[in-house]
């Protein structure tokens, strides 16, 4: 690891005695971390001509055409908390591009629906937003690109292991 990496990711001289046989993880992890904050920062500037960030965006793309989520099932998708999903899904509804609806089977369960309009707003956005996720990974040549991806998909499928 080169030594402006270490120290942008804030590991001190005394770290890879501490971290041992972990110390690839340990950076892997905080890289992780790193570049997820500076991808949200970006894709935050990318859309904020349309009004909306990219955790609202990720939840309009989480309930699709035709589907009507729970507020605890998109939770669920987005590994967040019910809470935060309610203040995304108001914020959305607000603009317009999603409607809460009640179960009709249970009235205390609230589901999600994309809007009439939102269809619209990603038929305007997706080509823009796709390149700009698409620059985001310039670094990456495509072969680089694939194997990145196999790597992430398996680290995201396997069971998450408890601290200690």
């Amino acid at each position: 690891m080169s030594e402006d990496v270490n120290a942008r990711l804030g590991f001190d001289a005394g770290m890879e005695g501490r971290a041992g046989p972990h110390l690839s993880a340990a950076v892997c992890f905080r890289l992780i971390q790193a570049l997820a904050r500076r991808q949200r920062a970006a894709m935050d500037r990318a859309l904020e001509d349309a009004g909306v960030t990219t955790q609202q965006a990720a939840l309009l793309t989480t309930i699709g055409p035709g589907g009507a989520p729970s507020l605890s099932e998109a939770a669920a998708a987005l590994q967040t908390s019910y809470q935060n999903i309610k203040q995304l899904a108001a914020a959305l509804e607000r603009k317009g591009l999603l409607e809460t609806r009640r179960d009709p089977a249970d009235r205390r369960i609230q589901r999600l629906a994309q809007s009439p309009t939102c269809a619209a707003f990603w038929a305007s956005r997706d080509p823009d937003d796709y390149a700009a996720v698409g620059g985001m990974f310039q670094a990456l040549s495509p072969d680089e690109l694939g194997e990145l991806q196999a790597l992430l998909a398996k680290l995201f499928n396997s069971p998450p292991h408890p601290a200690g």
